[in-house]
Formats: structure tokens, C-alpha cells, sequence
């Protein structure tokens, strides 16, 4: 019997019962869906995570008050509150001026604030203040206007760059370039907006306004700790611009070489290792989960392809006493569970990726399917169709011609 052959009689075993394969495959195409809706959802986050990084700029790293580890436990963090110390605007000059492996420091802050143009309101605006170097350090790209210049930056101008969605609500029908709007009640002149940047887990990312590092502390008060997002010379030179840069602020900060660090310094590499070790174990726990499922539909397969055997044991006597050989019988049956499942796995990943489309669509939470995880999904699911149906195959191959013949 050709594999072809083979293939054609289990599908035609699989729709001449149509609901009881359904049924039976119910475990395999739960767990299937499972990790690949896991699967969907983190591999968006991590492509959301990268494309973060990927702003933070070429050959980038920020020191800012507390670093990563900082976050991990409520203990650790209440012990940097009482340790460490505010990031300061000399702390970005010394950067910025060391020359050596560092290329370039710029500083930035945030907060919110309530936004006015006419009758028009925005209540909770995200408010960035920003270096003019931030713009190219962190790929700001402006889809009408410019950004800040480094004049409007040492001269504490009133001027703002605001989001693309903040300049639709505000400027419906007009063009926002010159106007003047009021952030917190005092007068700012629009210079540009900013390219459409999208939304991330359903909220906008288009939805702020930029004024000068340097206007923004002196309206909202200079003692709060800046991030500095600092650059190294080229690629070569990222890990010796890092070490010169943890050296530069222990050294004005006077710490023993015993004492450990009052500041934080995040790189992409701290970043991706936190994500990893975050949504490693979420994955292994939708793969344990799916390990459970694929077995409680695994045992279901080999039950239903053992009733199947019973059911058929007339048709397996007549193929064998005009020349079936065991092989063949065997073929059949083994062909017939490694389809129905890899159809169940093949449904999973189809209700998964709707699934993920629909939460995608619905609530903005990026998703995406590696072609991968599918592959991996549709062979496990078939190779546990395969090992459930070796036990009800071999029970048909070794069926007595004349007793299966006698059989009602």
C-alpha cells in the first residue's frame, strides 16, 4: 500500500465520522491553541520590546537613577530609594563632555499634564522633555515641522513638539504649525509633530507633547533625577563607553570601589534578559499546560482508534485474505491517528491565530505568529497522533484473517 493510499482511506475514515473525530481531537486542539495564542502574544511583546530598544538608539544606553535589578523585589527597591540619588543635569554634562568612547549624552524627563487650544482640552497628557540631541540619539522623526534646536534649548523656550494624535484633537482643521497651546496653563508655541508611532497593549503611543528639558525644570523644579541616554563612539566601543561611563559617575559621586552602585545603567541586553527571564517562564507554564492537554488527547485518540479496530474487524479480515499484509493494515491505521491529529493541531493553530488577530484588533496588544511555533505545533500534534495509534495499528495488523472474517 502506497503512503498515498494510505492517506486517502484515513481521511475517509475521518469524514465518514465527522462529530466523533471532532470529538476526539477536542485535547489536541485545546492545547494546540493554548501555546500558540502564548506563543502569539509573546513573541508580539518581544517585537513591541525590540522595537523599543531599537529607539532607544544606535549604540545606546541610559543611566537614570535606579537600574533593573532595582525593580525586582519591593525590598530592593525601598532599599535604592533610601541609597540612591537623583541623576542630575551636571550629570549629563560630565557625560556628555568626556569625549573618549562616549559619543554623546542627552537628558530627559516626563510628567503629564492638561492640554488647551481654544475649547478644546486633553486631560493627562504624556509630557516629554527632551535635550535637543535626544531627537537623534532616540530616532525622533518629525512628520511636520522640526524638533527643538539647541538655541531653543539653552534659552528655555516656550516651544512644543507634540504627538500626532494630540495634534489631530486639537487641530482638527487647522494646520498646528505656530500655534499656541497651553500645557499646564502657560502659552507654547507648536514647532512639529511627530510621525504616527502606532498603539502598544491598547494604548496610544501618539498622544504627548515635548518641550525643552531645560523649560520643563524650570517650570516643574529642578530637583527630580533625570534619565541620560548616552552613546557610544561605534559598535566596538559600546562596552568600553558603558565601563567609562559607570567610572565616570562613581567617581563623582565618591564611591569605594566596595560600595556598590547609587545609579542605574539599562542596556538593551539588560532589558532583553529581563523579558526573557519574564516570558521564559510563562512559556514553559503554557507548555506544561499544553503537555497535559496533548496527552489527555492522546489517550482519547488511542480509545477511539481502539473502538475504530472493533468496528472494523470484518474490514480488516477481508483486506487480509486478498493480500493485505500486517505492514499495510498497519500503515492504514498509523496513517488514519497522525492525520486525525495533525487536523486537530492544524484547527488549534487556526482558532489560535483568530484568536490573536482578535485580541490584536480589539485591545492593541501586538501579536505575532513565528512560522516556527506553527511548525512545531502541527509535528508534535501529529507525532502524538502517531505514538497513540501504534498500539490500536499493531492490534488490527495482528488481527486472524478467518476469526476478524467471523466477526459480526
Amino acid at each position: 500500500m502506497s503512503f498515498f493510499e494510505a492517506l486517502k482511506l484515513a481521511f475517509d475514515s475521518i469524514l465518514s465520522h465527522k462529530l466523533r473525530s471532532f470529538l476526539t481531537l477536542l485535547g489536541v486542539i485545546f492545547g494546540v491553541a493554548t501555546v500558540i495564542v502564548v506563543v502569539s502574544l509573546i513573541e508580539g511583546f518581544n517585537a513591541y520590546v525590540d522595537e523599543k530598544i531599537a529607539n532607544i538608539g544606535t549604540n545606546a544606553f541610559s543611566v537614570q537613577r535606579y537600574s533593573i535589578e532595582d525593580y525586582s523585589s519591593v525590598e530592593m527597591l525601598n532599599a535604592a530609594r533610601r541609597r540612591n540619588k537623583d541623576v542630575t543635569l551636571d550629570d549629563m554634562r560630565a557625560l556628555k563632555n568626556h569625549g573618549g568612547n562616549i559619543k554623546d549624552a542627552g537628558g530627559k524627563s516626563a510628567s503629564m499634564a492638561d492640554v488647551k487650544f481654544g475649547d478644546k482640552s486633553l486631560m493627562n497628557v504624556q509630557l516629554k522633555a527632551t535635550t535637543q540631541n535626544v531627537a537623534e540619539i532616540e530616532k525622533i522623526e518629525a512628520g511636520r515641522g522640526r524638533y527643538f534646536i539647541n538655541a531653543e534649548e539653552e534659552s528655555r523656550k516656550l516651544v512644543c513638539f507634540i504627538g500626532i494624535e494630540t495634534a489631530d484633537k486639537l487641530f482638527s482643521s487647522s494646520d498646528p504649525i505656530g500655534q499656541m497651546i497651553k500645557i499646564d496653563g502657560r502659552q507654547f508655541q507648536v514647532i512639529g509633530v511627530g510621525t504616527e508611532l502606532g498603539s502598544a497593549f491598547g494604548q496610544t503611543r501618539d498622544m504627548y507633547v515635548s518641550i525643552p528639558l531645560s523649560t520643563f525644570l524650570s517650570i516643574y523644579g529642578v530637583r527630580r533625577s533625570i534619565t541620560i541616554s548616552v552613546t557610544s563612539t561605534s559598535p566596538e566601543t559600546y562596552e568600553d563607553a558603558l565601563e567609562e561611563a559607570r567610572t565616570l559617575m562613581r567617581v563623582r559621586r565618591k564611591l569605594e570601589p566596595s560600595e556598590k552602585d547609587n545609579f542605574g545603567i539599562v542596556t538593551p541586553k539588560a532589558i532583553n534578559e529581563l523579558r526573557d527571564a519574564i516570558f521564559g517562564t510563562i512559556q514553559i507554564a503554557a507548555i506544561g499546560v499544553t503537555s497535559i492537554s496533548l496527552v489527555v488527547g492522546g489517550i482519547v485518540i488511542m480509545n477511539i482508534m481502539l473502538v475504530s479496530v472493533t468496528e472494523r474487524t470484518k474490514e480488516i479480515g477481508i483486506r487480509k485474505s486478498i493480500g493485505a499484509k500486517q505492514g499495510d493494515v498497519l500503515k492504514q491505521f498509523l496513517a488514519e491517528s497522525t492525520s486525525l491529529a495533525l487536523l486537530g493541531g492544524a484547527i488549534g493553530v487556526t482558532i489560535a491565530y483568530l484568536i490573536a488577530k482578535l485580541v490584536s484588533v480589539g485591545l492593541g496588544v501586538p501579536t505575532a505568529l513565528p512560522l516556527i511555533w506553527t511548525a512545531i505545533a502541527l509535528f508534535v500534534s501529529s507525532g502524538v497522533g502517531l505514538v497513540s495509534g501504534v498500539y490500536p495499528a499493531w492490534k488490527a495488523a495482528k488481527l486472524d484473517p478467518i476469526e476478524a472474517l467471523r466477526a459480526d
